[in-house]
């Protein structure tokens, strides 16, 4: 029979103590941003996705008054078209891509090739919150060693972000603002994927406090795949986490 506690790793490594200290910091926030990916529905109250659940119960906390939650899986967000290589070079965030919008576009900061040729893309939804935010933290679930499909398709549509200051040598538009990424897996790379996606925030020109970057995992055994161990999974979560709220 196995038990939780045979294969918990994270009493030692994330405790709710990662989590108050993020709710801490966030307390001292202008405006936040939380965005979370998981495509997973709820079938019922208490099955509510782990990275949705502690999204809420940081904005919980927080304050609904100053800290907002997008489900980007609910959103119609394009697939990136690859401007950054296309055949005339780089051509991803250039002033021609301005979204000529000023509902969608309040910042003038989105320049997006996508977003300017359809109409029905709501990549806007994000951006325009973002811009408007001291703080954004993106929540996923860990699915084969890197974040799920949404977090990466929305990461891809925000490289105009990067492109800016990188490549076309203006400013960065996203220095004042602090990003992080919250995580939740089962047994397989949820360091590593934090750590790439510090680099990736870093990139772009964010600040990124430690405080905002962290994975929740159940094991650390790789081959731990049995369908007790994800009942347990659920279990271990609710015994680390006490999300009331």
């Amino acid at each position: 029979m196995i038990k939780f506690s045979d294969y918990l790793i994270t009493e030692a490594e994330v405790t709710d103590s990662s989590l108050s200290k993020t709710i801490s910091f966030l307390e001292n926030e202008k405006q936040v941003l939380l965005i979370t990916t998981s495509t997973r529905p709820e079938h019922k109250k208490d099955d509510v996705p782990k990275s949705t659940q502690l999204a809420r119960f940081i904005q919980s906390r927080v304050g609904t008054n100053k800290c907002e939650i997008i489900d980007a899986a609910s959103l119609n967000i394009l697939p990136c078209v690859g401007n950054v290589s296309s055949a005339e070079g780089n051509t991803c965030g250039l002033k021609g891509a301005l979204l000529k919008d000023k509902d969608k576009n309040p910042s003038g900061n989105h320049r997006c090739w996508v977003s300017y040729s359809n109409k029905e893309d709501e990549l806007w939804k994000i951006s325009k919150s973002l811009f408007n935010s001291s703080a954004v933290i993106f929540f996923g679930p860990v699915r084969w060693g890197q974040i799920n499909g949404i977090y990466q398709k929305l990461i891809e549509r925000l490289n105009w972000i990067e492109n800016r200051h990188t490549s076309l040598g203006e400013g960065n538009i996203v220095k004042d603002i602090k990003a992080g990424v919250i995580t939740v897996g089962h047994n397989w790379r949820g360091k590593e994927v934090v750590a790439t996606q510090k680099e990736v925030y870093e990139f772009f020109g964010f600040q990124v406090p430690d405080v905002l970057n962290w994975h929740w995992q159940y094991s650390s055994n790789p081959n731990l795949e049995s369908l007790e161990s994800y009942k347990l999974d659920n279990k271990a979560f609710t015994k680390v986490f006490d999300l009331k709220y």
